[in-house]
């Protein structure tokens, strides 16, 4: 399979590590300083992780080109649905996922479950932190918001994320740390006057990211639409 990375930071060197440790090549490097170097690129599918002003371009770009791109970046995503709008239109292939660790992808589930059973404890306050490297833009993460995003699905007390604390009980709060070296944690608590209970997820690093980004690229072949992890995973 022929690959164009969209971003070469450090996800990108390790996503190309991993896409030729599997037998692939990779055929273009696209980054800030070579940005026109995409128009004569020739690959299968694209892998994008680049950074959140990039990434709304780099895709539209693919979709013109009836090149499926597999998408990882966050803080973006107001513009998604515009995107996954031309990728109908243009019956193209776009894949997004905030988090492409099959660990995470299993969290995202027990969240969810979680947040069912709770709903039916009003006792129970919820808040959640995230941890990531200093050199991460967003905040929240965007894995951050779709654990809040699967809370608010079951939990009818909880109406929207916020990050910074309001007071209001209507509003899920999300607190961000960033910290050198920390590919992400992500911890979901439920607290009240008589205990806590908290789920939590810890990557130690972000060969996990990088192969489940490849993995889907390897899937994605002859598939067409707008497509996530639950797709890919058969969830």
């Amino acid at each position: 399979m022929n690959i164009i990375l969209l971003g070469y930071g450090k996800m990108g060197k390790i996503i190309e590590r991993i896409a030729l440790e599997r037998g692939h090549v990779v055929t273009a490097r696209i980054d800030v300083d070579n940005s026109d170097a995409f128009d004569t690129a020739e690959g299968d599918v694209a892998i994008e992780f680049s950074h959140p002003d990039a990434a709304f371009n780099n895709i539209r770009r693919c979709l013109s080109r009836q090149l499926p791109v597999v998408c990882g970046t966050t803080g973006w995503l107001a513009r998604k649905p515009e995107i996954e709008t031309l990728c109908r239109q243009q019956n193209s292939t776009f894949f997004y996922a905030s988090n492409y660790s099959l660990g995470v992808n299993v969290f995202f589930k027990v969240n969810e479950f979680l947040a069912k059973l709770m709903n039916n404890f009003p006792q129970y306050d919820i808040r959640m932190d995230e941890v990531h490297h200093t050199e991460k833009r967003d905040a929240p993460s965007g894995t951050a918001i779709t654990l809040a995003e699967g809370v608010m699905k079951h939990l009818t007390r909880k109406k929207s994320w916020v990050n910074d604390q309001t007071g209001k009980s209507e509003d899920l709060f999300i607190e961000s740390f960033r910290i050198d070296q920390v590919p992400g944690t992500h911890v979901v608590k439920y607290e009240s006057a008589i205990d806590d209970l908290e789920i939590k997820h810890i990557a130690h690093s972000r060969e996990g990211f990088a192969l489940g980004a490849v993995m889907v690229a390897e899937w994605l072949k002859d598939k067409k639409g707008v497509l996530g992890m639950d797709d890919f995973l058969k969830f």
